[in-house]
């Protein structure tokens, strides 16, 4: 099947799943559990990750598959040669709790490439999709990134981890981008965040999260022009597009000094940062 058919039906699935979210969220029947610890899942999570199985079975019933809920074991980012990453609700705690920054998130990946990403926003009627090489769009009409070159005139987006304990690292590197930066915004939705960089209502964002968090934006926000990439050097065993640590994506004009940032807040040097702004 070409790229442009496995995007079509990605699409197609994506919005079956924006459905069953929007119901589940109306009816509010769905219970809540916390697993890891700390991190909320809903019945509408595993519901819609079952759904989106059973669509992708019936199509590509021999791509492997990478999913938050139901198959999230990483080893096959390692040598899969054709696998799809999901993530049936990006922003759970926003969907139990109203908020309608949610998101469905499907990308394909095949030889360690990043070939295809869907985002459906289904509170907000919004679909970003992008086809790696062929660019990216909004609702069907092609979307760009910004074209920022100052970072104090920039907006930026983070996110930060449920595990409270491993917030105070990120709160230096928010500490040193809220001195150089317009202002930081943090919506709860990682794949929204990436989509928001490639249409330009944000200027950057950074973060660490799992492959299905980014895996469809991270390819919307390139093919839109953002500059894409990594704070420190990636493993070997996993491939670039599909590892998650640390992630850097922003308008290409301020990827460096955002860059620069981050780097010298995670060494403690924030009187450098605020020196120089």
């Amino acid at each position: 099947m070409e790229p442009s058919q496995r995007l079509a039906e990605a699409e197609r699935i994506a919005r079956l799943a924006g459905e069953r979210i929007v119901a589940a969220r109306q009816s509010q029947a769905f219970q809540h559990r916390y697993k890891s610890g700390d991190e909320l899942v809903t019945d509408a999570d595993v519901d819609v990750d079952r759904l989106i199985a059973t669509e992708l079975d019936a199509h590509f019933r021999d791509d492997a598959r990478l999913t938050e809920e139901l198959s999230p074991e990483r080893d096959v980012l390692e040598d899969s040669e054709s696998l799809w990453i999901v993530d049936p609700i990006d922003g759970t705690v926003n969907f139990a709790y109203g908020h309608p920054h949610v998101a469905v998130s499907i990308a394909w990946a095949s030889e360690g490439k990043l070939r295809l990403g869907v985002v459906h926003a289904p509170f907000l009627g919004e679909t970003f999709t992008a086809l790696r090489g062929e660019g990216a769009w909004l609702n069907g009409e092609p979307i760009e990134a910004s074209d920022a070159r100052e970072l104090d005139r920039s907006l930026v987006s983070t996110g930060f981890p449920y595990r409270r304990d491993a917030r105070a690292p990120l709160l230096r590197r928010l500490t040193g981008v809220l001195a150089r930066c317009r202002d930081i915004r943090r919506n709860g939705s990682a794949a929204l965040d990436l989509c928001h960089v490639a249409c330009g209502r944000l200027d950057a964002y950074y973060e660490s999260v799992s492959p299905w968090d980014f895996a469809a934006g991270l390819l919307i926000a390139r093919e839109a022009g953002a500059k894409t990439g990594h704070l420190y050097p990636c493993p070997d065993r996993i491939p670039a597009d599909l590892y998650g640590e640390n992630i850097l994506v922003s308008a290409p004009g301020i990827h460096g000094a955002l860059r620069d940032i981050l780097l010298k807040a995670d060494e403690g040097r924030l009187d450098e940062i605020e020196a120089s702004g």
